[in-house]
């Protein structure tokens, strides 16, 4: 127990919302902790997005506290109590030999775990927990923090170390390998040996995992503010491949960098978008990831005399993004607009004409161009027709229809084709 004179937490730190749980709690006359993430980040002098509470009332005794909390779960009951906008998730102790904070896991695998519905003590919940700076707990009643294994010890360390005997956690949840590149990749650690070691041999049983999970880890990887980091992290540990097979074999057969070199810039650009509070959409993470499949399956049909360029384009979209969705399953809401600005590419060769001019009040207009532009970075296109379409969008509109050949320029003769209808811009996030 580290009593308060030996940490830096302050209750200004903590919100609110959660300070009235505990407290609560505490005056219910049960035990009562924040725990995880929360506690992690205020040790590393970091503002938690979320504060999670163990204790050990159950949650109707909970849910008798706070009228303001419902109860959710299925396998395991949680309280989540609700302050306006805030939700602070309060989950009973559970014992060891559940799956964790990491998510519920299927039986694919004989040592994988499948219950989590037994209450227990915190000396038994802490065996739960995946990574010991998640193992912390700060107790309310005197503001000391409880440590169970040497989670303080690593978090000084800056180490990221799996709770136990890494091989069979890692079996019993292989999602907890993708957590550990992601968590590095967050927080800046490096991972303990202990725990890196495994993760080549294993990385294979990310393929057992649900693609409806692996769609949560996606985001949690790649649209959070760390995408680029993550990204090398999963790379050198073998696990992007079992991501995105068909990208990582596209990268294979690169005669450079630049295809890599392609990813990660537009990795750094969603990085970048969120620190300026920018929307993201994993439709265009998907595109850029994709991409290289669908244009090596397109030029395959491409060959075939029946099968126009677009046609090509079209059906090995479809065909990249039907196998891609069994590893990874991405809605349909990303799914379609995301084919759409794959399909998208071939029209900026064309500078010419009404339907030139057209793509730019496209709504997938922006997340196409920004696609096109990394192909260019990466000698896809020539960068001359990237530097066309980035300086057409600075023009007026009468000054765009001389660029695509509706209009007279000075000593022109006039064209017939008609112009087209000027629209109202709509830029979609990405």
């Amino acid at each position: 127990m580290i009593s308060r004179s030996e940490h830096c937490i302050s209750r200004s730190n903590i919100s609110k919302s959660a300070l009235k749980v505990l407290y609560r709690l505490k005056e219910g006359g049960y035990q009562a902790f924040l725990v995880g993430g929360g506690v992690r980040d205020l040790l590393l002098g970091r503002h938690p997005k979320d504060f999670d509470i163990a204790t050990d009332a159950h949650p109707e005794e909970v849910r008798s506290l706070f009228k303001n909390s419902r109860l959710i779960g299925r396998r395991f009951r949680l309280a989540h109590v609700r302050f306006g906008r805030e939700i602070i998730e309060v989950a009973t102790f559970r014992k060891s030999g559940t799956v964790g904070d990491d998510g519920e896991a299927e039986a694919q695998h004989t040592q994988r775990i499948v219950r989590d519905n037994e209450y227990g003590s915190i000396e038994e919940d802490i065996w739960r927990r995946d990574f010991t700076v998640n193992a912390l707990y700060y107790n309310i009643a005197d503001f000391s923090i409880w440590d169970f294994s040497t989670g303080m010890a690593d978090i000084k360390d800056r180490t990221l170390r799996l709770i136990g005997e890494p091989e069979r956690r890692y079996r019993e949840d292989p999602v907890r390998m993708l957590r550990a590149a992601r968590l590095a990749a967050k927080l800046n650690f490096s991972i303990h040996e202990d725990t890196a070691a495994p993760i080549p041999k294993l990385a294979g049983l990310i393929d057992g995992v649900p693609p409806a999970r692996l769609f949560d880890e996606f985001l949690k990887i790649f649209q959070t503010g760390h995408a680029l980091e993550s990204y090398r992290r999963l790379s050198r540990h073998g696990l992007f491949g079992h991501l995105f097979p068909q990208t990582t074999r596209w990268l294979k057969t690169a005669p450079d960098d630049r295809r890599a070199g392609m990813i990660r810039q537009a990795l750094e650009n969603t990085d970048q978008r969120i620190v300026q509070n920018k929307p993201v959409t994993p439709m265009f993470l998907f595109a850029v990831f994709l991409w290289g499949a669908v244009s090596q399956r397109a030029a395959e049909l491409g060959e075939r005399e029946d099968c126009s360029e677009y046609q090509a384009l079209m059906v090995a979209a479809g065909e990249v993004t039907a196998k891609q969705v069994t590893r990874i399953a991405l809605p349909k809401r990303f799914s379609y607009p995301m084919r759409e600005i794959l399909q998208m590419q071939p029209r900026f060769l064309k500078q010419k004409g009404s339907r030139a001019m057209n793509l730019l009040e496209h709504k997938r207009f922006r997340a196409a161009y920004d696609l096109m532009l990394l192909r260019a970075s990466a000698g896809e296109l020539d960068q001359s027709i990237a530097d066309w379409w980035t300086r057409v969008q600075t023009l007026s509109h009468d000054e765009q229809l001389v660029e695509f050949g509706l209009a007279r320029s000075a000593g022109s003769p006039a064209r017939k084709e008609r112009a087209p209808r000027r629209r109202r811009s709509r830029q979609g996030k990405r």
